[in-house]
C-alpha cells in the first residue's frame, strides 16, 4: 500500500528559509566560529545545507538521540545512541535539529551539553511545533512553525522512509 504525501513546504521555500537562517547565524556569530552539533539522523540534511550558507568558520559534530523509535509520538524516554567525537568546552555551540515537537529530547540534550562547559549553546531548528511543547526549550533560530501534523522529507522520516524527499510533506492516512 502506497502512502499519500501532501506537500506542506516546497523545496524552494525550504531552500530560501535556510539561506535566511544562514545569514542570521553568520551575523550573530560575526568574528567568532560556530560549532554545529547535528542531531541525527534527520538533522543531517538540514545541517549540511545550513553549514554551506554560514559565512563564519564552522566545525561540526554529530549526536544520535532518540525518543521516538519507529512510532509517530515521543515515548518520553530519551537515550543517547551516539555521543560527540570532540569536546565542546569553550566552544560556541549551535544544536541543529530537523524538528522540535515536545522538546523532551532537546531539553535533555541541552542539560547534558551544558555540563561540558561550552562558551554558549543556541538551538536552530528547521521546523517547530510550539503548541506541542511539554518541555521548556528556548529555540533561537526557527525556520518554520508548522501545524501539528506528522511530517516527512528533508531528513524527516516515517519508519526510516521518505528522508530523501526534497520538500516537507504530510503523510495522508486514509480514514
Amino acid at each position: 500500500m502506497e502512502d499519500k504525501i501532501r506537500v506542506l513546504l516546497t523545496e524552494e521555500e525550504v531552500d530560501e528559509k535556510i539561506k535566511q537562517l544562514g545569514l542570521k547565524i553568520s551575523e550573530d556569530y560575526a568574528g567568532r566560529s560556530v560549532h554545529l552539533i547535528c542531531v541525527l539522523k534527520g538533522g543531517a540534511f538540514f545541517m549540511c545545507e545550513l553549514a554551506k550558507r554560514i559565512t563564519v568558520p564552522v566545525s561540526m559534530d554529530f549526536m544520535s538521540v532518540s525518543s521516538y523509535g519507529n512510532g509517530t509520538a515521543t515515548s518520553g524516554a530519551v537515550k543517547i545512541i551516539k555521543d560527540l567525537d570532540e569536546p565542546i568546552e569553550d566552544k560556541d555551540v549551535l544544536i541543529v535539529e530537523d524538528i522540535i515537537d515536545s522538546g523532551t529530547t532537546l531539553h535533555y540534550l541541552t542539560e547534558i551539553l551544558y555540563k561540558r562547559k561550552p562558551a554558549s549553546i543556541r538551538i536552530c531548528t528547521l521546523l517547530d511545533k510550539p503548541e506541542r511543547r511539554t518541555a521548556d526549550v528556548k529555540v533561537d533560530y526557527v525556520g518554520f512553525n508548522i501545524p501539528d501534523e506528522f511530517v516527512v522529507g528533508y531528513g524527516l522520516d516515517y519508519a526510516q522512509k521518505y528522508r530523501n524527499l526534497p520538500y516537507i510533506g504530510v503523510v495522508e492516512v486514509d480514514k
